[in-house]
């Protein structure tokens, strides 16, 4: 008998009017892996996500999380989150803000080892308001570990980072990894879910078109990336993806 996934989408759809969102996905997240979600935008990743967190209900299908349904509280104590766009209160010290995410679950990480994994320590003791857009980010990533969860899902967690940040909130992940943690994490950029992810699932137009390692679908794909200097790219053929820098 194989042991029970942490969470599992079942032929689960979304739809919002006349747009389908996510298209009947079926996704098993076992305990102690670490997932990448790929896919362009509007793909149906964050959607895919919203159900699994209990944000969202599916329209057809069913979600678990932990065995139960997503919105329950004890489901929900054992998870942690980021999403793309985090409000935090402007007003509350950096330190402040975990202590008051912390009093929603009944066992809490140590919240100095936190800061100096997520890089915090800094600008522990300011209000969010004086932070910059990175520092905030940080902080909002370092969120979804207070409550000591089992298993976290974090959308797209390094987008508007710089270098250095994206590598220190790596090795944060790396090591709640490490450590038995499962994560399932989306993100633009290639070069990230070859850092992190062990298994890959492409999400395209609501589908899953593919599940496996990064080795695997790189020797299927034969996918390369190429850096150049141009006003504007051209329509090539076999061009999956565009991304422009200054």
């Amino acid at each position: 008998m194989t042991d029970q996934p942490l969470a599992r989408a079942i032929g689960v759809t979304r739809r919002y009017g006349t747009t389908t969102a996510v298209n009947g996905i079926s996704l098993d997240i076992p305990a102690g892996q670490l997932i990448g979600l790929l896919g362009p935008n509007g793909a149906g990743k964050s959607t895919l996500i919203n159900l699994f967190t209990g944000l969202r209900k599916p329209t057809e299908g069913r979600i678990e999380l932990f065995g139960r349904d997503p919105r329950d509280v004890e489901a929900r104590r054992r998870m942690g989150m980021t999403p793309q766009e985090t409000g935090l209160p402007d007003t509350l010290k950096a330190t402040e803000v975990m202590d008051f995410v912390g009093a929603h679950f009944t066992r809490t990480a140590d919240k100095k080892a936190l800061q100096e994994q997520f890089g915090i320590t800094e600008f522990a003791d300011r209000q969010v308001g004086g932070l910059s857009g990175g520092q905030k980010r940080r902080l909002a990533i370092a969120l979804a570990f207070v409550g000591r969860p089992d298993l976290v899902f974090l959308d797209e967690p390094t987008t508007g980072l710089d270098v250095e940040a994206r590598r220190a909130l790596w090795d944060g992940i790396r090591a709640f990894h490490a450590d038995g943690g499962t994560v399932v994490l989306t993100s633009h950029y290639l070069d990230e879910v070859e850092e992190l992810a062990e298994r890959v699932v492409i999400i395209d137009q609501g589908r899953c078109v593919a599940d496996d390692s990064v080795a695997s679908l790189r020797r299927v794909s034969g996918l390369r990336r190429v850096s150049v200097r141009m006003a504007e790219v051209p329509d090539l053929p076999g061009l999956v993806a565009a991304e422009r820098e200054g």
